[in-house]
């Protein structure tokens, strides 16, 4: 039998070159998409395109936490910071950062995985071309798996793996992966800002363009009609 895995899956790029990857993997995919209070629903369309296309189930989770309005991912009130390349990559926390995310969504993964008895957990965090988000780095990841391991009972009795296969990758090298995998790259959406087109100007856009010109490749997604 194929091993099962729950892909947390917001529909961006890296999000999405992780489920491509886990089904080259040979997993039997589940996609679980959550919805925060972002500003927009972009992503999750993108996420509901490719998942269709791809024909993988996909579970939708809606969360209502007033708090999270404190990012500017959330609080409309805040305008999406417009920051140099240098100061994305200083390590200092953005508004952009939404408190405890990837802790809440690992957490709600692994229940899934639980009630299905899956294997995996697969999640596309990155420490390399990223925002210096304190969930993102291996640090938390390994310990999220170890929490998970020791209180899930699919963890306790079998073992369960947290996958992050992007974690040590450059945006160019995920891009690479991506095109190896046959990735639609203009399907995805990566843009903190809602619209047609990316903004340009977000710390997702801007490290995203960059990894497609180191990559030396074309991202549909901005090129579209």
């Amino acid at each position: 039998m194929k091993k099962k895995a729950i892909v947390l899956f917001s529909g961006g790029l890296d999000s999405t070159t992780c489920l491509y990857w886990a089904l080259a993997q040979g997993y039997e995919c589940e996609a679980l998409t959550i919805s925060y209070g972002q500003k927009h629903e972009r992503e999750v369309r993108a996420a509901r395109e490719i998942a269709e296309r791809l024909g993988v189930k996909q579970h939708y989770v809606t969360l209502d936490f007033p708090w999270l309005a404190s990012s500017s991912l959330v609080d409309d009130k805040q305008a999406i910071p417009d920051l140099s390349m240098e100061e994305i990559e200083s390590g200092k926390i953005p508004s952009t950062y939404v408190p405890g995310r990837n802790l809440v969504f690992l957490s709600i993964a692994a229940s899934l995985m639980d009630s299905l008895q899956a294997d995996a957990i697969v999640a596309g965090p990155n420490a390399v071309d990223f925002s210096g988000y304190p969930d993102c780095t291996p640090a938390f990841f390994n310990a999220a798996a170890d929490a998970i391991n020791r209180g899930t009972e699919r963890g306790v009795l079998n073992g369960v793996e947290v996958l992050a296969p992007l974690m040590d990758l450059s945006k160019a090298g995920i891009v690479k992966l991506g095109a190896q995998l046959g990735v639609p790259f203009e399907l995805t959406w990566s843009c903190y800002s809602g619209g047609d087109k990316p903004c340009g100007f977000c710390d997702s856009c801007k490290l995203r363009a960059r990894g497609f010109a180191e990559a030396g490749l074309v991202d549909g997604s901005v090129n579209k009609e």
